[in-house]
Parts: C-alpha cells; sequence; structure tokens
C-alpha cells in the first residue's frame, strides 16, 4: 500500500509540474532531494557506528536485563492472561527494554519471538487476542530513553545540539504509550471487539 502512495506522489508532483510549466523545477528538486539523502546517510553511519557500539556495551553489561526486570512487575499487571513464566513475557520484556535503549536492530527479532509465543496461548489461532493487540501498541508507541536514530540524523545535519531531542522524545513517546494503552485496555472490554465474537464471525464467513 505504501509503494502505490508514493506513486502517486510522485505522478501528481509531475503532472502538478507539467501543467503549471515548472517541470524543470520538479527534476531538480528531485535530484537535489536524492544527493542530500547520500550526504545525510554517510554522515549518519560514524554517529549510529558511535550509538550502537554505545547500547551494545549496554546490552553486554546487563543494563538491558536489569531494565527488563524493573518493568516485570508493570507487565504482569498489564498482561494478566500471560503466566509471568512463560517464554511470552520474558520475549516481551526484553522487546521494550530493548526499545526503551533504542536498540531497533535487536528488538525486531525479540518482537516477533514475543507474538510466536503469545499465539501459543491463543484459544482462537489466527484472530489477534487481547494481549497481542497490548503487546503491538506498547511496541508501536513504546517508551524510548535514547533516541539514537533521531540524534544521529540531528548530528549529521549539523545540529549543534543533538542530544537535546531527549527530553522532546522521552515526553512524546511516554504519552503516546499512556494513550495507547488506555485505548487498548478500554477497547478490549467492548464486546464488538472481543476475540471470541471475531472468531465466531470469521467462521461463518
Amino acid at each position: 500500500m505504501l509503494n502505490y502512495i508514493w506513486l502517486g506522489l510522485i505522478i501528481v508532483a509531475v503532472l502538478l509540474g507539467g501543467i503549471n510549466g515548472k517541470i524543470e523545477i520538479v527534476t531538480k528538486a528531485a535530484i537535489d532531494a536524492a544527493g542530500n539523502s547520500v550526504t545525510i546517510a554517510i554522515g549518519l553511519v560514524g554517529v549510529m557506528a558511535l550509538w550502537l557500539g554505545i547500547m551494545k556495551i549496554a546490552e553486554k553489561s546487563g543494563l538491558m536485563s536489569l531494565l527488563a526486570r524493573a518493568i516485570a512487575p508493570v507487565m504482569r499487571r498489564l498482561f494478566p492472561e500471560v503466566p509471568p513464566d512463560h517464554p511470552a513475557m520474558g520475549s516481551m520484556l526484553m522487546n521494550i527494554a530493548a526499545n526503551m535503549l533504542g536498540l531497533s536492530n535487536a528488538a525486531t527479532p525479540l518482537g516477533l519471538k514475543a507474538m510466536e509465543d503469545l499465539e501459543k496461548l491463543n484459544r482462537f489461532p489466527g484472530v489477534a487476542t487481547n494481549s497481542m493487540c497490548l503487546f503491538l501498541t506498547i511496541n508501536t508507541a513504546g517508551l524510548q530513553l535514547i533516541p539514537a536514530s533521531m540524534i544521529g540524523l540531528m548530528a549529521s545535519a549539523g545540529s549543534r545540539e543533538p542530544t537535546a531531542i531527549i527530553g522532546t522524545t522521552i515526553a512524546c513517546t511516554a504519552m503516546a504509550l499512556i494513550l495507547g494503552v488506555t485505548a487498548a485496555k478500554l477497547l478490549e472490554r467492548v464486546k464488538f471487539f472481543s476475540v471470541s465474537r471475531v472468531a465466531e464471525g470469521e467462521k461463518q464467513a
């Protein structure tokens, strides 16, 4: 779907440029943007290597495990249907801890493993459970303590204070997390969205 959206935007830009007699400006803007993307990407390599190295040290030193243990009591309250000793709980804890530290490369496989483990607890295979929906919400709008990617982008773009984004990022992601979790918890109480009703509807279809 995203590919179609981008294609549509390109076609609209070309058509409007042609209609207004400014196709040369559209072409020049596209070429300049492509050049700028390469410049930013090259400048980003060094900064990202530094941050990822620091985060890797944090991971190896046990900081991620420590963070996972710290949020475990909250997770048990948010996911009462997931046994505390089930592998799904461990996978979710490690995924969320990795995302909080900006370790997106490490978080992705942990997130996939968590979904796989949650599916084992699913009484209606193929239909997302409340736990799956809530975990996806937390994963998407999760709290991020160290926005390594954004810091790298700002540094490569010449920002004098690339780390100034940390405070606003924490505030923004915290608000998104609170609203997302609240919405997920409220919607799971609505009968229309119940897992059993959806599963029954799929069987009838």
